[in-house]
């Protein structure tokens, strides 16, 4: 018999997860949709030569590389910025600005761990085609209110200038070594820059602490606050945030719920040179990447998603094999009416039918039996409480529809 088991690296999510999940997607939906961002969806698979040499030497060692049924060679997508870029290059009747924001899988060939899986969800958004601050601004309040719709308390963004990194010849190399501060801290950072062949690695750190913001910086802090938010309490700005991929050329930002110590929950900045790559001409770009397994551990450790297991309202119970198709009809009529709706498929005990409502977490029955239908009404039963009541199937759509 063949074992059944996931690959390593890769979930199951079962009806509980699967509708939290897709309620903060909703949320995410909602928000983007509200700051005036499009849905864009992109195949999982790319050409090798689309995501190679894009990342950086680290990062293109967790790709999935291989070749297909044609002999092509293809990779599964890493992330969801390179796949928009090489869209723009490849639409280029797409009016600009672009807003869009995108929800799908990627796959990376991680050493498993605690929270770091083969194949995890990214929830984007970017704007593609406005070089100002104004979209830097854009990207930076929709992340805030997105996780603010999520109830997360106090989302922190920090926020830096990689110019700054080449204004003190910081190699690619050590911008990588420096974005693991928060993961090894200061000392073990400093150890690496010297390994690497940075001398004057500890006066740098001291430079670093003295620096102030960039001209680019000062105007998106003076947005952000002519917005109504806070520095210091919704963003701050920070010079050793690093962001280790290779395609960032100024702004850079993370989110933080200072709470919860695991990391950021959403990370990104500008990429101004890397469409270029595809499409031969420059075409500012700006956005942001949300951890989504990160964004839901923690909504889980405070509590702040629901537990449920089915999106029915309503179980409609079959009373016997003669009352099966009357079942059907009151299910299609309460369906009609805007009320979610599960129908048992087959006749049971009554107490059976009741524990499947309770496993799934039904908060309602409904039971006709021959006297209820005779007088065309039906028995509505409160799950929790156990309370009865006799109404029309009218009556329940105005209780239970929407």
């Amino acid at each position: 018999m063949m074992k059944a088991q996931t690959l390593k690296g890769f979930r199951d999510f079962l009806p509980e997860e699967a509708s939290k999940r897709q309620r903060v997607m909703e949320i995410f939906r909602l928000v983007f949709t509200r700051f005036g961002f499009e849905p864009l969806e992109t195949p999982a698979l790319e050409y090798a030569e689309t995501l190679t040499g894009k990342y950086g030497s680290e990062a293109d060692k967790l790709l999935y590389l291989f070749k297909d049924n044609g002999d092509r060679e293809v990779g599964l997508r890493y992330d969801q910025t390179v796949p928009l870029s090489r869209v723009m290059a490849e639409y280029q009747d797409i009016p600009l600005p672009f807003k869009r924001y995108q929800m799908q899988p990627v796959w990376r060939a991680e050493n498993t761990q605690k929270g770091r899986f083969r194949e995890f969800m990214q929830c984007d958004i970017d704007i593609v085609g406005a070089a100002n601050e104004t979209a830097d601004v854009e990207i930076i309040t929709a992340t805030i209110e997105a996780l603010r719709a999520l109830k997360l308390p106090d989302p922190m963004i920090t926020i830096n200038d990689r110019t700054l990194f080449d204004y003190y010849k910081v190699s690619k190399q050590e911008i990588i070594a420096i974005d693991k501060l928060d993961k090894i801290g200061k000392d073990a950072v400093i150890e690496l820059l010297e390994k690497g062949g940075r001398k004057d690695a500890k006066n740098l750190f001291s430079t670093f602490e003295k620096s102030a913001k960039t001209a680019k910086l000062k105007n998106i802090f003076t947005m952000l606050s002519s917005q109504g938010y806070k520095e210091g309490v919704d963003y701050r700005f920070s010079p050793f945030l690093a962001r280790g991929l290779d395609y960032y050329t100024s702004t850079i930002f993370e989110a933080n719920i200072p709470s919860y110590p695991a990391g950021s929950i959403a990370g990104g900045g500008r990429y101004d040179d890397l469409i270029g790559l595809f499409s031969g001409k420059p075409l500012p770009a700006v956005g942001i990447a949300f951890g989504f397994d990160r964004v839901i551990e923690i909504l889980e450790e405070k509590k702040l998603l629901e537990t449920k297991e089915t999106g029915a309202t309503v179980l409609v119970t079959v009373f016997d094999e003669s009352s099966r198709i009357a079942s059907g009809e009151i299910a299609s009529k309460l369906r009609s009416g805007g009320v979610n709706t599960d129908l048992y498929l087959e006749p049971a005990k009554l107490e059976k039918q009741l524990k499947y409502a309770d496993k799934k977490k039904i908060p309602y029955a409904i039971v006709q039996g021959p006297d209820e239908k005779t007088n065309e009404v039906v028995q509505l039963k409160n799950m929790k409480t156990r309370e009865n009541k006799l109404m029309t199937i009218e009556d329940v759509i105005k209780t239970l529809g929407i």
